[in-house]
């Protein structure tokens, strides 16, 4: 029986009648079920959105297109053109009759006014709140900290969605600022990793929305929700895996420790922020030990956090002697978050490798069971090695007695960071 295709993508390379792929994919996808609780969906479209380029286009056309809800939620705050378009697309839709909705965090959405830039930036972002209002787009706020518990003040809503009239959805690591703009040419234009998707997988990522606007707003759905059935879209399987802030071991962590206990070839992981704990370090040093390939592609020279890149570069020693290969992207930051295993298995997540994404944020992960999307991601990560460095681990051994002791300074923070 031949591969069925969609305009996403995400036929597998083995029929539906089995083979070795099609048993491991259905072994993995018993372990996550049971182990987290949550069902996959069968019958998803999956399509992989690199930089800016791609991303950005995807979800306007999609906004554009919208004939009944957008939904749409992000962390970081809005800042340049790119802002403009997004605001003005929601405005649009909101004037023709359609329900929009936007859901920005209180502190990712904050602006520091440190100079006359910030202070153009706030002025700027509360015209495009202004206008979007005036527009009926309803706009709603993820936990000021102005208004926090100290407890609520760490926890934060670090999820990036957008979901049109419930068929069509996007999540990923891009936020909506002009650092995401373009295709990773420069130092300004960051690498990023997005992903659009069609069919029941769509449910899942718009639960996201709603848990987190229902703390915000008092009305979580209206009578243009229509709530409608999903036909398959595509071959692949889907779980969406909610993270939530709060105490305690978290879902986001049962899923990475499933992907890497089960891996028996290859772990690919990138991440912007890599400061994990001890038990992850060791588990990652377990999977290496047993003859599995794991590579770590990281930020390199350019990173909007030193602080968090001194805490992970502590463990680039005993990673490596364990025979992890860890690589640093060289054109600009590195932003993307996404872990592949054995060519069978993708993660696309809103999650960082880090103490702050596992323990403290509201996150969303999707486990994507395709072997046509995993390639996909595996060819980008292909690419993304072709212009990172190694860490050669006698040389970084040799590092200077400066850099150790800016590794040791930040050690208290890990936890934060």
């Amino acid at each position: 029986m031949p591969d069925r295709e969609s305009p996403l993508g995400g036929a597998t390379t083995e029929t539906a009648a089995g083979g070795p792929t099609e048993e491991r994919i259905h072994r993995i996808r018993q372990r996550l079920e049971r182990l987290i609780g949550v069902a996959a969906t069968e019958g998803n479209a999956v399509r992989p959105l690199r930089n800016g380029d791609e991303i950005f286009a995807a979800m306007l056309d999609a906004v554009a297109g919208a004939r009944h809800t957008v939904d749409m939620m992000t962390f970081v705050y809005w800042r340049a053109d790119i802002a403009r378009r997004f605001a003005e697309a929601l405005s649009d839709r909101a004037r023709a009759g359609v329900r929009v909705r936007l859901l920005l965090d209180g502190f990712g959405s904050r602006l520091i006014e440190r100079d006359l830039r910030d202070l153009l930036d706030l002025l700027d972002l509360r015209d495009l709140l202004d206008r979007m209002s005036q527009a009926e787009v309803e706009v709603a706020w993820f936990r000021k900290p102005l208004y926090l518990s100290p407890l609520k003040q760490n926890h934060r809503c670090h999820r990036k969605v957008l979901v049109v009239d419930e068929q069509t959805a996007f999540t990923g690591g891009a936020g909506i600022a002009e650092e995401w703009c373009g295709d990773a040419r420069n130092p300004h234009e960051w690498r990023d990793t997005h992903v659009e998707a069609q069919g029941p997988a769509v449910d899942g990522i718009a639960a996201a929305f709603a848990q987190n606007w229902a703390e915000c707003h008092t009305e979580l759905f209206d009578e243009r929700d229509r709530f409608v059935s999903h036909r398959p879209s595509g071959n692949a399987t889907v779980q969406v895996v909610r993270g939530s802030a709060g105490f305690g071991w978290q879902d986001m962590q049962t899923l990475m420790r499933v992907i890497l206990e089960s891996a028996e070839e290859r772990i690919r992981l990138a991440t912007a922020y890599f400061a994990p704990d001890d038990y992850f370090i060791d588990l990652l040093c377990a999977t290496a030990r047993r003859g599995v390939d794991v590579e770590i592609l990281l930020p390199g020279p350019h990173t909007d956090k030193r602080v968090c890149q001194l805490a992970g570069q502590h463990r680039y020693e005993a990673l490596t002697a364990c025979g992890v290969r860890i690589h640093q992207y060289q054109p600009t930051m590195m932003h993307a978050k996404v872990i592949t295993m054995d060519g069978v298995v993708s993660l696309i997540v809103s999650t960082n490798f880090n103490r702050r994404s596992l323990d403290h944020d509201e996150e969303i992960m999707l486990a994507v069971m395709d072997t046509e999307f995993t390639a996909s991601l595996d060819a980008h990560y292909d690419e993304d090695l072709k212009v990172s460095e190694l860490i050669l681990p006698d040389r970084w051994k040799r590092r200077s007695l400066l850099q150790r002791a800016r590794e040791t300074a930040v050690l208290p923070l890990r936890r934060y960071l």
